[in-house]
Order: C-alpha cells, then structure tokens, then sequence
C-alpha cells in the first residue's frame, strides 16, 4: 500500500471512530454507578477496621497466652516453674483451681475479680453455660481467666493484654476482591433440628445445628456451602478454598452473613471472608471447613494469611503428664 493510502486508511478509520463514539453510561446511570462505588468501598473500610479492632480488644484474640487443660483434682496455677499449670504471664502464684464433679472452682493466692467484683475463691461457669462464662480478672484487670468445655473436657483460657501477640500485631492484608464477589446465594432449607458435625483443631468434633445451604453461581458453575447457625443474629460459614496455603490461611477461613429473607435470598460477602483465631495464637480451638464446604475455587478476595512478627513467641508451657 502506498503512503498515500496508509494515510487514507488513516483517515477514513478515524472518521469512523469520530462518527460513532463508543458508548458511554447515561449521567443518571453514571452517578448510580459513582454512588454504589462509593457505598462498596466505604462498607468494606469501615468493616476492615472494626476486625482489626476487635481482633485486638484487650480481651481479643491476639491477646490469647494459653489453654490448659483441667482433669480433676486441685491445680496449682501461676508463671512460676513450681506450678502444676503454669502459664505464660501473670503473678508467679495465682492460686488454686479445683475440679469435682464436673464444676470448676478456686482459691486466689493474689487479688482477683471474679465477674467484675473483688473475691478470694469462687465457683467457675464454664463457656457453655447459658450465662456464659465466669471471669477471673488479674493484674489488675489486664490478664483475664475462664473456663472453657471442648470435646467433654474442661480447661482454663488465659489472656493478657500485654500479650506479645497483641501488643505487636503485625495488622491485615486482603486480597483485591470486588463487588463481583459480593455474591448472591439461594438458602435451602433443611428439615428442623438437623446438625453438622464440625471437627476443630484440638481434634474434637461436635454437632453443630445446620439449617441449610447456600448455593451460589462463579463463572458458570454452582457451588455450595452448609451454613451453621450458633445462635447469633447472622449464619456462619466455615469453607476452604484454592488460595488455602497459597496466599490465605492454610485451615480455612470463615464467613458471617446474613439470615435469608423471606424469599431465600442471601448475599455472600466474600470480602468479608476472615482469618479463624488460630491464625493468631496457638491457643484457640478453631473449627475446621467439613468437606461439604471445601470449594473448588480460587476465591482471591477477604483476609489473606497473617505474616506474624518475627519476634520472640508468648512461651508456652506444658503441663506435666
């Protein structure tokens, strides 16, 4: 082609181009569009600062030191090397926690608060109680002591705000994630009464209530997950997926979303998806995805791992056999 009719070719191309613009978005359409931009953006910030928030309360996760486990009889706790249980901040001796009968009581060897109010010695709800469980306060409020039932079992949870956990958090990173993982999801119903067994990380299993699926559509195909309820205002959603240990946490990561609607209708906020405790402290008993819930599906939108600091761990002493 001669230089002459690149130039043609030129021209009448842009003359194209010139008479038929590409199409844009309505300005009534436009400023709706700006306006759910907007809305996403704000939700998802205000919703990544109140996890970090709470993730380090001073009773959160990250200021979890230990779980001890309590068989019956008496238990000498505190930091100090003489105790039968010793745990990793606190008063050298704490005082001494009892087991009989099932029901877990203590004498304090320190000031302590038992649910608020000064005490010496007390009886201990534990977390399944109906009331929940009680609180034994020391250090003059930072370190924190309840009693916790897995797999049949009774044990004491110990939390300090001090932690070296909370007091370096090392903070969050997402993946890119977006509106189009705000994904609509179809609840079906499962006859009343049903449960899941949910296996945990300390290898207990238990039955948790499960009173239907969602179903939802990625890039043309359906996929499902078995929603818990654990009597909260929103349903719980515990999955795996292919970013497991390729960017997000190797166990799994949960979800919180809504109650359907009258109609079934539910959104899955994968933005939302976030790290389990476990992915913070040794310490903490994290259910487990079921393999109903493990996706075929690289889902690259909510928390990913946790990059701990690389700082001298919270000790974690054993008990003695």
């Amino acid at each position: 082609m001669t230089a002459t009719g690149i130039a043609l070719a030129c021209m009448l191309a842009m003359a194209g181009c010139e008479r038929a613009p590409p199409p844009q978005a309505a300005p009534d359409e436009e400023a709706r569009l700006q306006a759910a931009l907007k809305h996403y953006a704000h939700e998802q910030f205000m919703w990544r600062g109140r996890r970090v928030l709470d993730l380090n309360r001073a009773d959160g996760w990250a200021s979890l030191i230990g779980m001890h486990w309590l068989d019956p009889g008496a238990h000498r706790v505190g930091s100090d090397v003489d105790n039968g249980i010793r745990i990793a901040m606190g008063p050298e001796h704490l005082g001494v926690f009892t087991v009989r009968d099932g029901k877990t009581s203590f004498v304090a060897d320190v000031p302590v608060t038992l649910d608020g109010k000064p005490t010496r010695s007390g009886v201990l709800r534990s977390d399944k109680d109906a009331a929940g469980p009680s609180v034994i306060a020391f250090d003059e409020g930072k370190g924190l002591v309840t009693v916790i039932e897995r797999g049949g079992r009774l044990a004491l949870r110990v939390k300090h705000a001090d932690a070296p956990s909370r007091v370096q958090f090392a903070g969050l990173e997402y993946w890119p994630g977006g509106r189009d993982w705000q994904v609509p999801a179809r609840f079906i119903a499962h006859p009343a009464g049903k449960t899941l067994p949910i296996a945990n990380i300390i290898g207990t299993i238990d039955a948790v209530p499960n009173p239907g699926a969602l179903e939802f559509q990625r890039d043309g195909k359906t996929y499902r997950l078995e929603a818990l309820d654990q009597g909260e205002e929103t349903l719980f959603l515990v999955f795996a997926d292919r970013t497991n240990g390729h960017g997000s946490y190797g166990a799994g990561r949960f979800i919180d979303v809504s109650k359907p609607d009258a109609q079934g209708r539910v959104v899955i906020d994968f933005n939302q998806a976030y790290n389990p405790p476990c992915a913070f402290t040794p310490f903490a008993t994290c259910p487990l995805p079921p393999p109903e819930n493990r996706l075929d599906l690289v889902v690259s939108a909510g928390e990913k791992a946790y990059a701990k600091p690389e700082a001298s761990p919270v000790p974690s002493p054993k008990d003695p056999a």
